[in-house]
């Protein structure tokens, strides 16, 4: 059973002992199943509450395996079930009580007293709810200005969603964009890669089209699928295409 985290910034003895894993570490276990994950979507869990990794005295977060395991969850809850942070927040908050639950369930609302709708983690699916995350949000977990992410959007970068938010694999895109700036690559220089991807995004959306039209709830259910198989080799031969006219490999 999940437990919840302990540790903080007042473990740095406890941080020395051995079994305890770098946050480099971390990414390397969680990137088998979640190549996207990141340094700073691990920060931005963190932040949110989600782990605790313990501190070592100069300040450097060290994981247990609980704090693994409770990540792999969160990630494979957004991944699967599109559920915003606040309730896989409630989901492992009933596990960790030993309660009962059934997996959690986008779309399902209930009213939480307070003007917030929350998901029902008992009830049954209804439409899928994207995950996504605030303007605060995305600027905490990026570690920039309004002024940088007001240019990241005018090029096309990023983009808010109609109701003001974004969709949760933003903090990717900023995050890979505060990465390649630190090499000199401007987000101006990155216009033609979002041009590229979205060119491909149309690709893949050309070909499952007839199957979100399609009558049958089960064939419009499998164009979900189809577009992840579609996008991952997408992903994969743009990274081979790219490696191939560098003469590098990747590791």
């Amino acid at each position: 059973m999940l437990q919840r985290p302990s540790g903080g910034a007042g473990s740095g003895t406890a941080a020395t002992d051995s079994g305890l894993m770098s946050i480099g570490a971390v990414l390397n276990v969680l990137r088998d199943e979640f190549p996207e994950v990141t340094i700073s979507k691990i920060r931005f869990l963190e932040s949110e509450g989600l782990i605790e990794p313990q501190r070592t005295p100069s300040g450097y977060r060290k994981f247990s395996a609980n704090d693994v395991e409770r990540l792999g969850h969160v990630l494979r809850m957004q991944r699967d079930h599109y559920l915003p942070l606040k309730v896989i927040r409630e989901h492992l908050d009933a596990l960790e009580r030993g309660e009962p639950v059934r997996p959690p369930s986008p779309g399902r609302q209930r009213d939480s007293g307070d003007g917030e709708s929350l998901g029902d983690l008992f009830g049954e699916p209804e439409a899928p709810a994207a995950a996504r995350v605030g303007r605060a949000e995305l600027l905490a977990a990026a570690e920039i200005g309004e002024q940088e992410l007001e240019e990241w959007e005018s090029y096309g970068l990023i983009a808010p969603l109609p109701d003001g938010a974004y969709d949760a694999e933003a903090v990717t895109v900023a995050a890979l964009v505060v990465e390649l700036g630190r090499f000199g690559i401007e987000p101006r220089h990155l216009r033609a890669m979002k041009a590229a991807a979205d060119r491909d995004a149309g690709l893949v959306d050309q070909v499952v089209a007839p199957l979100r039209r399609h009558r049958n709830p089960q064939t419009r259910a499998h164009a979900e699928a189809r577009t992840k198989e579609l996008a991952g080799l997408t992903v994969k031969l743009h990274a081979a295409l790219v490696q191939t006219a560098l003469g590098v490999r990747l590791p």
